[in-house]
């Protein structure tokens, strides 16, 4: 089966370690969302989170993070190996973790980076312990706190966030769940599963031209399609997803087939159209590879990853930071996952 998307370079992924370096180096500018519980709380941002600092905000900063692991470890001859392997050794010291987990244990701070930023943590905690296990280690005590946050969240979220920003429920319980299979979290598992089923699993004909909103960089359709795909074993989800789009064998909805147009790049909003079509073109290859080969659609589910993936990464931009700061993540994501 045609993966649909060709296969990251070596060039792109030298090009994409030194661009993560930088950024998450680069403190200002910076997005704060901060919730100040005295004046001693006004600090700048490498005081109150000392291993995600740059990169513009926190989540960003994670993901950069965990774009540096994934590289170095799909790539054992990345030029840059040794640099980024020194740059989270510094960044993600023991006594850095501590600091970031007791700025979201204190007061207030319940709903910090929750879900977005919690979910892209554990992807890069899962990520560390396949290239450093020993190091990883170090990673828990964040870790442990976003994961009874998780907990606590899942069990009180009666109705998903189903837009295509940073609260997207679909998304956060996806990687949550991957990251509990991946360390046997049975609870954590079994709500990630079980909340997924309530939330979606009695969806069909979903109203796919009211996608794109102006800002997505999610596709809600289709990560809800994914996170099924992760619960379902692949006979029942084949049923339920065609039930889900029972159109696309005849190219509908068109609206997620096609790539969003992006009429202004330079605009740190729109531009999140360029991060919908990267999302689109990982999610799209997933879903043809979890479909039986003999699905008519697998080959529909290919043909849009591909064109995702081309409308996309001729507007990644090093030189506009707004792009830059976040964008080549999900390009890496998108080419490796």
């Amino acid at each position: 089966m045609s993966s649909a998307l060709p296969v990251l370079s070596l060039a792109q992924a030298s090009a994409f370690a030194r661009l993560a370096m930088e950024n998450v180096r680069r403190e200002y500018p910076r997005l704060q969302h901060h919730v100040l519980n005295s004046a001693a709380d006004a600090r700048t941002p490498r005081e109150l989170h000392p291993a995600f600092y740059g990169s513009y905000d926190w989540h960003s900063c994670v993901h950069q993070h965990w774009m540096l692991v994934r590289l170095v470890r799909v790539m054992p001859h990345l030029p840059e190996r040794a640099a980024v392997d020194a740059l989270l050794r510094e960044h993600l010291a023991a006594e850095n973790i501590r600091a970031e987990a007791a700025y979201l244990a204190a007061p207030g701070r319940t709903a910090f980076e929750r879900p977005y930023g919690w979910a892209w943590f554990l992807k890069l905690e899962q990520e560390m312990r396949a290239y450093d296990a020993g190091f990883a280690r170090q990673l828990q005590p964040l870790a442990a706190v976003i994961r009874e946050g998780f907990l606590n969240y899942f069990r009180a979220l009666t109705y998903p966030v189903r837009h295509g920003v940073h609260a997207n429920s679909a998304f956060a319980a996806g990687f949550a769940l991957n990251w509990a299979r991946s360390v046997d979290d049975q609870a954590l598992k079994l709500l990630c599963t079980s909340r997924a089923a309530a939330w979606f699993g009695h969806d069909h004909d979903y109203p796919g031209h009211l996608e794109p909103n102006g800002e997505d960089f999610f596709s809600p359709a289709l990560v809800e399609a994914g996170l099924m795909g992760r619960i379902l074993p692949q006979v029942a989800f084949a049923q339920w997803f065609h039930r889900f789009l029972p159109d696309l064998e005849k190219g509908q909805p068109a609206t997620l087939l096609h790539p969003a147009a992006v009429s202004n790049p330079s605009d740190p909003k729109i531009a999140h159209l360029i991060g919908l079509n990267l999302n689109r073109a990982w999610v799209w290859r997933r879903l043809a590879g979890l479909l039986s080969e003999g699905d008519p659609i697998v080959a529909v589910c290919e043909a849009a990853a591909a064109r995702h993936y081309e409308a996309a990464m001729p507007l990644l931009d090093a030189h506009d930071f707004h792009r830059a700061h976040w964008l080549a993540s999900f390009a890496v994501y998108a080419l490796t996952e």
